[in-house]
Parts: C-alpha cells; sequence; structure tokens
C-alpha cells in the first residue's frame, strides 16, 4: 500500500491534455486520428470510458454503502453485523442522492463542488492528525514502510505486490472529469489540462498521508483486517478515538466520498450526454436532452441507475466490488490510451494547446501506453488462490462483453453512419464552417469531379476534420 501508491501515483501523471471538450476522451481520439480511422478510434475509446466511468460510480458509491454500513454497526456496538443484501440497499440508496443532488441544477452543483474542494483537502487531515494523536499505540517505521504481509494464498510476493496496486490505480482515475466540464468551465484551454494535473497531484500527496497515518496507527493487523464491520478503515479508527469519536470522523470521511460520487455522477452524466449528442449509444435522442436549467437530467439518471444495478452482483459475489473497480480501471484506462496512441501515430494531427510538455511529450506517452498496456493485463489476473468460481476475477468477462459489443455493433452498421464526434455549433455556425470545408478542399483538388464535389458538401462535420477548418479559417 506504501510504495505502491507513490509508483501507481508517478505513471499516472505521465497522462495529459491539450483538448477540453465535454466528449474528452472519445473526442481526442478523434482529432489525433486520421480521416479514415477517426471514427474507430473515437467510437473504442468512448465505449471503454463510458463503461469505466458507470463502474467508477458504482465503485465510489459501494464503498461509501460499505462505510456506512460500518458506521451503523458501531451505533449498534457490534450487535448488527451489515449483510450483502443491506449494503447494496445502502448502496442503491447512495446513488439516488447523486441523482437527486446532480438535478438541482448548475448553481447548486457549483456551490457542492465549492464546499467539496475544501472538505476533501481538510477532513483527512483532521481525521489523520486526530487519529495519530489519540492512537493507543502507534506501530513502528519498519511495520509502515517495510513490512509485507500475504493472505492470498499465492506464493510469489511480486505477484501479489502488482495485483495489490489495484486499490491505488482505481483511486487515481476520473481525473478526465475536467474535460468533461470543460464546456461549461471558463478558461477551459488552460483550467482542464490545470484540473488534470492538480487533482492527480493532489491526490497522490493527500493518499500517501492518509495511507501512512492509518498503518501508523493500526493496533492489531489480524482484528483489522478480519473486522466485523467489514471496513477495516473504521475498526483503525475505532481502536484509536473509540466509538463515539470513530463515528465522528467516519462521517467526516464518508461525506468526502459522497461529494467525491457526486463528481463521478456529473462527470458520467456528461460522457453520456456528449457520446449521445453524436448518435453513438442507443437511444441517443433521450439521453443528449437538457432541461431549462442546462442540465441532462436524463443522462444523469441513466449513470444512477447503471451504478446501482452494478451493485447487485455483490448480493451473490463477495468478490464482485473487486471485479468493479478492476473494470472502472481498466476501462478508462484503455479509453485514456487510444487517443495517446493516436497522437504518436499521427504527430501532425496534433495541436499543441497552450500547456504543452514540449520535447518530452512523445516520451511521456510512450511511458504512458506501457503502463496503460501494464495494468490492462494486471488487473484482469486472479487476487486469489486457488481460483474458484466464487473469487475468480470476472473483470475480464465484462471487459470481454464491453469489446464484443461495441466492436459487434461498430462491424455490423455503426462504421457506415458513425462519422466521430460533431462539433457543438448552432446550424448557421455548422453551416457556414461546412461551407468553408468543402471551399478547402475543392482548392486543393481542383480537378476533383462534380459527383466528388456534392458528396463532399454533403459531408458532416466532425471531429477529424475540425483541425482542416480552423486553418482553412486563420489562411482566410
Amino acid at each position: 500500500m506504501t510504495w505502491g501508491w507513490v509508483g501507481v501515483s508517478f505513471f499516472t501523471l505521465m497522462i495529459s491534455s491539450a483538448y477540453p471538450t465535454s466528449g474528452g476522451l472519445y473526442w481526442w481520439a478523434a482529432r489525433l486520428s486520421t480521416r479514415r480511422y477517426a471514427p474507430a478510434a473515437s467510437w473504442f475509446s468512448g465505449w471503454f470510458n463510458l463503461i469505466g466511468q458507470f463502474a467508477v460510480t458504482a465503485g465510489i458509491d459501494y464503498g461509501l454503502a460499505l462505510m456506512l454500513g460500518a458506521v451503523v454497526s458501531i451505533g449498534q456496538h457490534g450487535q448488527w453485523t451489515p449483510t450483502p443484501g443491506a449494503t447494496v440497499g445502502f448502496h442503491i440508496a447512495i446513488c439516488v442522492s447523486h441523482g437527486i443532488a446532480n438535478s438541482l441544477g448548475p448553481g447548486v452543483m457549483r456551490r457542492i463542488n465549492s464546499c467539496s474542494t475544501w472538505w476533501q483537502v481538510i477532513s483527512p487531515l483532521v481525521i489523520i492528525i486526530t487519529i495519530l494523536a489519540k492512537a493507543p499505540t502507534r506501530q513502528p517505521g519498519s511495520f509502515v514502510f517495510g513490512h509485507f504481509n500475504n493472505d492470498s494464498g499465492w506464493d510469489s510476493k511480486g505477484y501479489v505486490v502488482l495485483v495489490g496496486l489495484l486499490q491505488a490505480q482505481f483511486t487515481l482515475t476520473g481525473y478526465d472529469s475536467s474535460a468533461h466540464m470543460s464546456e461549461e468551465t471558463k478558461n477551459a484551454e488552460i483550467s482542464g489540462p490545470v484540473g488534470m494535473v492538480m487533482a492527480i497531484l493532489v491526490s497522490a500527496v493527500m493518499g500517501w498521508i492518509f495511507i501512512i497515518g492509518f498503518l501508523f496507527c493500526i493496533q492489531d493487523l489480524e482484528s483489522t483486517i478480519n473486522t466485523s464491520t467489514n471496513f477495516p478503515v473504521m475498526q483503525i479508527i475505532v481502536d484509536s478515538v473509540g466509538e463515539k469519536g470513530g463515528i465522528v470522523l467516519m462521517v467526516m470521511l464518508m461525506l468526502a466520498c459522497w461529494f467525491c460520487g457526486f463528481a463521478s455522477v456529473t462527470a458520467n452524466s456528461r460522457m453520456i450526454y456528449a457520446f449521445s449528442r453524436d448518435g453513438a449509444m442507443p437511444g441517443s435522442n433521450i439521453w443528449h436532452k437538457v432541461d431549462k436549467k442546462q442540465t441532462p437530467l436524463n443522462a444523469v439518471w441513466l449513470s444512477v441507475l447503471v451504478a446501482s444495478l452494478l451493485g447487485l452482483p455483490s448480493l451473490g459475489n463477495s468478490t464482485a466490488f473487486s471485479a468493479i473497480t478492476s473494470v472502472a480501471t481498466i476501462g478508462l484506462y484503455l479509453s485514456y490510451g487510444i487517443p495517446i496512441f493516436a497522437k504518436l501515430l499521427n504527430r501532425k494531427q496534433f495541436k499543441p494547446g497552450p500547456l504543452h510538455l514540449g520535447g518530452f511529450s512523445d516520451i511521456i506517452n510512450f511511458v504512458s501506453l506501457i503502463w496503460i498496456l501494464f495494468i490492462t493485463i494486471l488487473f484482469v489476473l486472479p487476487p486469489e488462490h486457488p481460483v474458484t468460481a466464487i473469487n475468480m476475477n470476472y473483470a475480464s468477462l465484462a471487459l470481454g462483453a464491453v469489446i464484443l459489443g461495441a466492436g459487434g455493433r461498430f462491424a455490423i452498421d455503426a462504421r457506415i453512419w458513425f462519422k466521430g464526434p460533431v462539433i457543438n455549433l448552432s446550424d448557421e455556425e455548422r453551416e457556414g464552417r461546412e461551407l468553408e470545408m468543402n471551399l478547402a478542399d475543392e482548392e486543393q483538388s481542383g480537378d476533383r469531379s462534380s459527383s466528388k464535389k456534392e458528396e463532399n458538401k454533403r459531408r458532416p462535420l466532425t471531429a477529424s476534420n475540425e483541425v482542416e477548418v480552423i486553418e482553412t479559417q486563420e489562411k482566410q
């Protein structure tokens, strides 16, 4: 936990972006690909990102449900133990609360986000300082920074260390939320990339402090792991400050996690809105509608519904939560990797933004791709041995279903009608840019046949050809 967090944080910082749009990854994939491959790159990046975001929301809210069950258990002095049914019920209720909060309009959401920014920094510090000050005993540094404990059943220490990286990598996801919210953000070309990098940096530092603080305060490792609350963090807090103080600190921690889930639903709904705006989702005409407050309500509640349903497998499988976190992590990072790969293949398509890494850009992109490939393979491997139908990692099954579903639909008909993300413009602006693009095409190919010209005039404006429009405008 200690050193895995440091390593994962380093490699996660290798990823950034120059293109802030609500479509995020799938828009970048199209922008950075040649016209021939832009639709496919956009399609697969979008679906991986969408599935990853659904799973992230489910993972956050299920984790919060575990916290709530632990708090109730302590409040009942251990007389009540959280059951899978109770945990899933809490999970669904939390998902619904995020849907309601995301339906209240931009004004309320801004205030929630402003409060969240400070709460997520202050509350962990208060919790760590309190338990370090009140813990009856503290573990030595050799335990925190050097102790190795293996209850997985696997003999290979290296393998156990690697599969244990999932905890850190799942936590360090979702920073592309800055991109998904950029169409509602001022000065997005600066604030979007800065938001991504700062999200990783702050999370890396605060998360490491949090982990170290809790490890120092473990009173008994075995009783912490096998706690009746089903949530070891709760046991550490109670052992340090007592039941009443533990409940107070856990409520602070739960509120921080609630803010996180709220932001996840917000980002997920904007991705649904953008992807359906481009016709890529079943029922697209439903999901890209907005209300009078300019909130994509249908997309918000679709996010809530899917996240709620993803909690149901936990009723019969104790490792379902681990599979959800694996799917979330792999799905999101594959969607991150596609535009990076496209950028390395098509350097001429890349137009640097105001924040650029210069000569280090390609090197960092290459390291990012290696890391994404590495964790994609790693997180579908079984975490426990012997492998049974109950404890196996079903992430491979879920991801296989996504690949077959999205790939099959693209091969059948989407490759014909899906042209990539369109630019969010008014009809007049779109017509003007399409005309300019067509004129530019005609100037470059003066001997083009009249039938070819008519075909180009009907071509939709997509992210893959937007570069040409912008360059033509600049020349004019």
